[in-house]
């Protein structure tokens, strides 16, 4: 039987060995009809690629960040479109292992007048098959951010030990360990997942969770009781959709920020990109306001865009906005041309 092995090292766009951010997730290949198309009558579908980590790494390298992601696809076709698909977005995916013995796994949309149905063939994928030793590959030395989300440990007993053994035995070593919470029902119910997610989540530095994320997992929409369930990390960010976000870090006051108004297209991904906006604003050490109007400004790009990866404005543009005062800020709207402060 053919080993596993790893993409050609001369395919990756960014050939340079230094790396700030290491995403590890599972990405899948997504199947969608036409807009509004039950799957059961549609004649054709549209293929593209999906998954939180890879997203987060796609956005952080278009706003200039040096980011690799780690994870597993299968020796077929889907499997190189999806690592075709992530080195596009300017992401090193030199970690990513061809595993010849599980297939790469994929999700079925299903649109349909009570919204959009998801179904999942991921069960015994190859990115289901991580393990702690994903991590202990030499390369990954002197990345400052390690980013994981709570999708993988749902995926498999050797996933949830890869997400413990990154947050508690931290082989990254001096990497600040990041946490999309990231819950997905579709994977494991609320009062299974509950328990799970907030024992990694209080073991990790930063920690990302959404609101309605918050109620359902832990019966809280306050970020304050957030903060309380999850007194270990630095800083824990609690989402609020359209409304805002607040980052609570253990030595300073709370501090929320707006949400700028947008004609939102396509919801999901936003939170990737959230997270890879304050996590770049991190990396180029923003302050905690500004951290969070990044956020928001990159989300906002996903949430205009009708793909999980859309493109970013010029660096300029992003500046521009971070510098506004208060004033200015509060009732930015961007539904129309970019925004004039």
């Amino acid at each position: 039987m053919p080993t596993d092995h790893r993409p050609d090292l001369a395919s990756v766009p960014d050939g340079s060995p230094l790396v700030e951010v290491v995403a590890v997730g599972e990405t899948m290949v997504v199947l969608c009809p036409a807009p509004g198309e039950p799957l059961e009558h549609a004649d054709r579908v549209a293929v593209s690629v999906g998954g939180a980590e890879s997203n987060v790494a796609g956005y952080l390298a278009r706003l200039g960040h040096r980011a690799t992601w780690v994870s597993r696809v299968g020796d077929d076709p889907f499997g190189r479109a999806v690592v075709r698909h992530v080195a596009a977005a300017g992401v090193r995916v030199d970690q990513v292992v061809v595993d010849p013995a599980a297939p790469t796994g994929l999700y079925v949309k299903d649109p349909g007048p009570e919204g959009t149905a998801v179904h999942y063939y991921r069960a015994g994928s190859a990115a289901s098959r991580m393990a702690p030793e994903t991590l202990a590959d030499p390369g990954l030395a002197g990345a400052r951010v390690l980013h994981l989300s709570g999708i993988t440990p749902a995926l498999s007993a050797s996933c949830r030990a890869l997400v413990e053994h990154a947050a508690t035995a931290r082989p990254l070593a001096g990497s600040l360990v990041s946490f999309d919470v990231n819950h997905r029902a579709r994977l494991w119910p609320a009062e299974q997942a509950a328990p799970v997610l907030r024992d990694l989540a209080n073991r990790c530095d930063l920690v990302f969770v959404g609101q309605d994320e918050a109620e359902t997992l832990w019966g809280t929409t306050d970020p304050l009781a957030v903060r309380r369930l999850l007194p270990d990390p630095e800083t824990v960010v609690v989402k609020d959709g359209a409304v805002g976000a607040t980052a609570m870090s253990r030595d300073a006051e709370p501090v929320f920020v707006p949400a700028p108004r947008v004609a939102v297209v396509e919801p999901v991904g936003a939170g990737d990109a959230f997270a890879a906006g304050y996590l770049a604003g991190l990396l180029r050490d923003l302050d905690p306001v500004r951290r969070l109007r990044l956020g928001h400004l990159v989300a906002a790009q996903a949430l205009t865009s009708s793909g999980d990866n859309a493109p970013v404005p010029p660096w300029a543009w992003f500046e521009r906005l971070l510098a506004a005062p208060d004033e200015a800020w509060s009732p930015l709207d961007l539904t129309g041309a970019p925004a004039r402060v």
